[in-house]
Formats: structure tokens, C-alpha cells, sequence
């Protein structure tokens, strides 16, 4: 049993429309170089694998990619995309799930290892990786900074997007670690707004750190963004490289 919450049929048939930003040349160009570049010349697995968003052109640049995705209606999107012979997913949780062979990349983006709504199955997940890689490979996690310093006393919520179409913003339960997404989303030209909200365990860098630890893992860089830029105290995101010894 994994605590993740479950994408359903409507969510998943409405993801790529929804990230298309995430999903443009400027966003995927330098995400695919940088994994690209420690893939080698081995094997990438994709942890949350998605409908394919980084997936697909990865495979596409000539890494050999496989995935794990815990919702069936994600893989689904993923598979009208490209066929199972040539990106493979199993359909399971990204903290216990075996995939066969060895890989020089695991990689696991966009803030989704908060899926996992508890610090042991983070931990697994991170056992999981380290399970996966062949001797020297690596172990990449993209995702946010809390942003606990925007919440003066009192105040539980912080805005996340304020636009036309979608309203965002977060609210914290800051002893059990986990914040709760909520999502104002308009639907077509009447006005309407659709209303959705998700749940996840947020971790600081120096936590991901002992459990990378704990997997046998060693930091090996840890940067702001995929572009390589240095990661500092002001920083929103981290993207963050663990090394399986040789």
C-alpha cells in the first residue's frame, strides 16, 4: 500500500493540456540535457513516469528509458504516445516497485516525491533508487523549497499562481510536514471554475540528504535549476544529484 494519493481517468486525460508550459521547448530543453548527460550511454528510469512528459523525448534523444507510474490512467495517456517495446512501464508505487536490469539514471521531477505522504516511504523511495542503479550511476530529484518564510504568524496559506485562468495557492500543516495544493481552475469560456486539491509531504534539501544516507547514496551536486545555476538560501527549487558508490 503506498499513501499516495491516486490520479483518476479525468485528471490524467487532462494533465498535458493543463502543463503545457512544462511541457515547452524552454522547460524540457535543458531538463532532457541535463539527464541526458548523466545517462550516458546506460539506461534511465523514470520514477512517476506520467503521461511521458520528460519521458518521451528522452527515449526520443536515444536513452533507453523505462518508467514506474501508480496510476493506470497516466500510463494510458503515456502508452497512445509510444509503444511498451520502446518505453516500458510497470504500474506500481515508486518506492517498492522492481523494474528488471540495471540503470545509470534514476530521476524522479517535479516535485513528486512529495506524493509519498510519509518520511519511511520517502525513505524507500530513495532505497528503491538505489536498488535500480548500477554502480556509479545516479540519483536526480527535482523539487521545491518550502516556502515557509512568505507565511508570517497566523497565517496558514500561500499563494502559488494568480492568473486568468487558475488560482493556486497552499496551505500548511506544519507538524505533520505536509501541505495541501488547491487548485481554481476555469474551464472553457463560461466562467466556471473547476476546483481540485492534492496532498504532499514537503522535505528540505538537508533531510533528502540523510535518506539519500540511509540508501547508500552520496550528494554529488545540488544546483537551482536545470540550467545548472547555484543553488542559494533565495532559491525556489533545487535540482539535486546523489551518486551510488563505484
Amino acid at each position: 500500500m503506498t499513501s499516495s494519493e491516486l490520479w483518476t481517468r479525468a485528471t490524467a486525460e487532462r494533465y498535458d493540456a493543463e502543463e503545457s508550459e512544462m511541457s515547452s521547448a524552454a522547460v524540457l530543453g535543458p531538463t532532457l540535457d541535463f539527464l541526458a548527460g548523466l545517462a550516458g550511454r546506460g539506461r534511465a528510469l523514470e520514477f512517476a513516469v506520467g503521461t511521458g512528459r520528460v519521458g518521451v523525448p528522452l527515449r526520443e534523444r536515444g536513452v533507453p528509458v523505462a518508467g514506474i507510474e501508480l496510476s493506470e490512467h497516466m500510463a494510458a495517456v503515456l502508452r497512445r504516445k509510444i509503444d511498451e517495446d520502446a518505453l516500458p512501464v510497470v504500474v506500481g508505487d515508486m518506492a517498492t516497485t522492481v523494474v528488471p536490469g540495471e540503470f545509470t539514471l534514476v530521476y524522479l521531477v517535479y516535485n513528486t516525491i512529495t506524493n509519498l505522504l510519509t518520511q519511511d516511504e520517502q525513505v524507500e523511495c530513495f532505497r528503491n533508487a538505489a536498488r535500480h542503479l548500477a554502480p556509479g550511476g545516479r540519483f536526480v530529484i527535482e523539487l521545491g523549497v518550502p516556502p515557509l518564510r512568505f507565511l508570517p504568524p497566523g497565517q496558514v496559506a500561500v499563494p502559488f499562481d494568480v492568473s486568468d485562468r487558475h488560482l493556486g495557492f497552499d496551505t500548511f500543516d506544519l507538524v505533520a510536514q505536509v501541505l495541501v495544493s488547491h487548485h481554481l481552475t476555469r474551464d472553457g469560456e463560461d466562467g466556471r471554475y473547476r476546483r481540485g486539491e492534492s496532498r504532499h509531504r514537503y522535505a528540505w534539501p538537508a533531510e533528502l540528504d540523510l535518506m539519500a544516507r540511509i540508501a547508500g547514496l552520496e550528494l554529488e551536486r545540488r544546483v537551482a535549476d536545470w540550467d545548472g545555476a547555484p543553488f542559494a538560501q533565495d532559491s525556489a527549487k533545487h535540482i539535486s544529484v546523489w551518486r551510488k558508490p563505484a
